[in-house]
């Protein structure tokens, strides 16, 4: 029985993890549950999951949740030390992470310290400290499982790879809403045009890093952690039809991919499940309705996102954290409508340019750094006005 902490419940990856854990009543199985700022739809899940503790990072739907789950006996917390205490609850085994952003990097490490399987849908958590992250995952010898359906796509096939490490990783991209928009269209993309992503249903920040590219380029920065690959055998390739979720090429040419709808549950089962696999979430992969596939490069001159998180990769050391909290800043910017889409590589750029990179040492240097980038990209984006 997996006994599971869900981080991140009321996001889409979380609703997802709530579905097969449906499905599965018998393996799987709720101890907690963290949200956000959605107590509704929290106190909704802890009322049909009967988890033994609920949490929200956010102080200020304390009352409210507690009144909501007052004749429950269910014990409700608050604040980001709250996060850190659903990982730590008696019978915990499995730690599904689903926070977006950063914030998902302390709960990871505290899961990996108790000995947890940790199914990781928080790409950030590697983008930021993935030196880190992985000697700890090392040091306490459990099991780091990918969620992100790339990423379960390069851990399904490498699992037929018999030992043989890879040549190549092929990473694909949906290329989201404006693969096919020319370069002059792109500085009047509306919010409501980049949360219609073609193919998947997601929360807005990830979203728009789809349309960005950037969700790619954090990708690579997690592949090459997950899979100890360098960036020169990462490669990405702009897949319009979300089919084909990665690939991996070998030393003789041979190339293997994983095919499934693009749907979540599936890679979501696929980390719960494993080394084993379930009755299929899903209805089967038919070839004959998918009728073609197609692939292109990606627009980097149009999508400048993408190359600058290789750059990042590639600088190393703190880069890749000022990478991803200017990237945070510059997404929330637009989302509030205070820049326009094409600013967002250019506050990223800009902010990158200004910090000054160093190696990793500790949590807590990481920490400070992503809270002094997001306030270098805040003077830029008051400086921009």
């Amino acid at each position: 029985m997996k006994k599971i902490a869900l981080l991140g419940s009321t996001g889409s990856i979380g609703r997802s993890t709530l579905e097969v854990v449906r499905q599965n009543p018998e393996k799987l199985k709720i101890v907690s549950l963290t949200g956000g700022k959605n107590w509704q739809l929290l106190a909704e899940q802890a009322r049909e999951f009967r988890p033994q503790f609920v949490a929200s990072a956010f102080e200020e739907v304390g009352n409210d949740l507690r009144a909501a789950l007052a004749d429950t006996g269910i014990k409700v917390a608050t604040g980001p030390e709250a996060v850190l205490e659903a990982v730590f609850m008696s019978g915990v085994n499995t730690t599904v992470a689903a926070i977006v952003g950063a914030a998902g990097l302390k709960p990871v490490m505290a899961a990996i310290s108790r000995g947890h399987q940790v199914c990781l849908a928080n790409k950030e958590t590697l983008v930021v400290g993935g030196s880190l992250v992985m000697e700890a995952v090392a040091r306490a010898r459990v099991d780091l499982v990918p969620v992100d359906s790339e990423h379960s796509a390069i851990f399904q096939c490498l699992q037929g790879a018999a030992g043989t490490p890879p040549r190549k990783i092929i990473i694909t991209a949906s290329g989201g809403p404006f693969r096919e928009w020319p370069a002059e269209k792109l500085a009047g993309v509306t919010l409501a045009q980049a949360l219609k992503h073609p193919n998947w249903n997601m929360g807005g920040k990830i979203t728009i890093d789809s349309a960005t590219l950037m969700n790619k380029g954090l990708e690579v920065i997690e592949a090459h952690w997950l899979f100890g690959v360098s960036y020169e055998q990462i490669e990405v390739v702009v897949h319009p039809q979300s089919i084909i979720h990665s690939l991996i090429e070998f030393s003789d040419g041979s190339v293997l991919a994983q095919l499934g709808w693009p749907d979540m549950k599936l890679p979501i089962q696929y980390a719960l499940s494993w080394p084993d696999r379930w009755q299929q979430p899903l209805p089967a992969l038919d070839l004959v309705k998918v009728a073609q596939m197609t692939f292109m490069q990606p627009r980097l001159a149009d999508f400048p996102c993408l190359q600058l998180a290789f750059s990042a990769g590639h600088a190393g050391g703190l880069m890749p954290c000022i990478l991803n909290a200017a990237n945070e800043i510059a997404v929330q910017a637009f989302m509030q409508q205070r820049i326009s889409f094409i600013d967002i590589p250019r506050v990223i750029e800009s902010t990158m340019n200004s910090m000054q990179n160093g190696s990793v040492t500790s949590i807590d240097q990481l920490i400070e750094v992503d809270y002094e980038t997001r306030r270098r990209a805040e003077e830029l984006l008051e400086a921009r006005k």
